[in-house]
């Protein structure tokens, strides 16, 4: 593992925010960000989105916490893809990356890891194979594996997926010109909020179009391998061993990953807690951030702190 950049790049309240990439065995380039000092906490992020849907949380941590966010392959500031498929895109592999990262970034002691949505995922991987890293997991929104049987909580899901992952693939790199003008578009908005994928009286829309520019940068074909891979990747028999505090955060209206699936991580898992978001949706990060960020604090501050 080599750091390519490391560098204090802006100041904020007087507190250092520290960039840099880590580079891969594989060739990769990863971006990561530390803001803050103190205990770290690590954030895992959803697929197809960036850094930008935990600012809340980080402004809310790093007065007192080293709060570390990153990319993964072919998100955000991290080098982009080529080829999707000479790339690994597995969870495994972004649980890995994840560990790359912390070492990069200086991150020694054991962390909080927070996942949103895939980030679950990535999170209870990375405490399994690399338990010295964690000290603690919050599974925002997200599931222990298998992602897409419970989408929209409908058996053809995960047909689906591979139907529109073969399409993508079919068209080819043209696909990327064919779907960013569809997500750049203030349709996007009425789209979101009348399919409840967002709440449109909790989300600024703001963010939500942050994350729409977002995803319209991306390689499609990237981004739907990255989203099949969730299917392949099953971390629900480590939770009765976890063997480190949980808190397991759902939404009332997430049609993503139904409460269900949080319900059944916390029974599965000795210890673990459960937070209930009323009226959220899987963007609960941003439609109710001060409910979300107390309550994470709280349980880092009673749980992980000597743990």
């Amino acid at each position: 593992m080599t750091i390519v950049e490391n560098n204090v790049d802006q100041t904020i309240n007087d507190e250092a925010v520290t960039t840099g990439y880590a580079r891969t065995d594989d060739g990769e380039q990863l971006h990561w960000r530390r803001i803050g000092q103190g205990p770290p906490v690590v954030l895992c992020n959803g697929v197809g989105v960036s850094t930008f849907f935990w600012k809340y949380l980080v402004a809310e941590l790093r007065v007192d916490h080293t709060v570390l966010v990153w990319d993964y392959r072919g998100h955000g500031r991290s080098a982009r893809i080529r080829d999707p498929l000479q790339t690994n895109l597995s969870v495994e592999r972004h649980a890995d990356d994840c560990a790359l990262v912390m070492a990069a970034a200086g991150i020694d002691a054991p962390a909080v890891v927070v996942g949103h949505s895939m980030g679950c995922q990535v999170a209870l991987e990375l405490r399994r194979r690399h338990p010295a890293r964690v000290s603690g997991l919050v599974l925002a929104l997200g599931t222990a594996g298998k992602a897409l049987e419970t989408f929209f909580d409908w058996s053809g899901s995960p047909r689906m997926f591979q139907a529109v992952r073969d399409l993508v693939f079919a068209i080819g790199a043209p696909v990327n010109l064919l779907v960013r003008p569809l997500l750049e578009s203030p349709l996007a908005w009425e789209v979101a909020t009348r399919a409840r994928l967002v709440d449109p009286y909790y989300t600024r829309r703001e963010d939500l179009t942050r994350y729409l520019a977002h995803l319209s940068s991306l390689d499609q074909r990237m981004f739907w391998t990255s989203v099949l891979s969730l299917q392949r990747h099953d971390a629900w028999g480590t939770l009765p061993a976890l063997g480190c505090p949980l808190l397991v955060i759902a939404a009332e209206n997430d049609n993503f990953t139904p409460m269900w699936c949080s319900e059944k991580m916390v029974r599965l898992t000795p210890g673990a807690e459960l937070m209930v978001l009323a009226d959220g949706t899987h963007a609960a990060l941003v439609e109710q951030p001060e409910t979300l960020n107390h309550r994470i604090r709280r349980f880092i501050e009673q749980r992980c702190a000597t743990a």
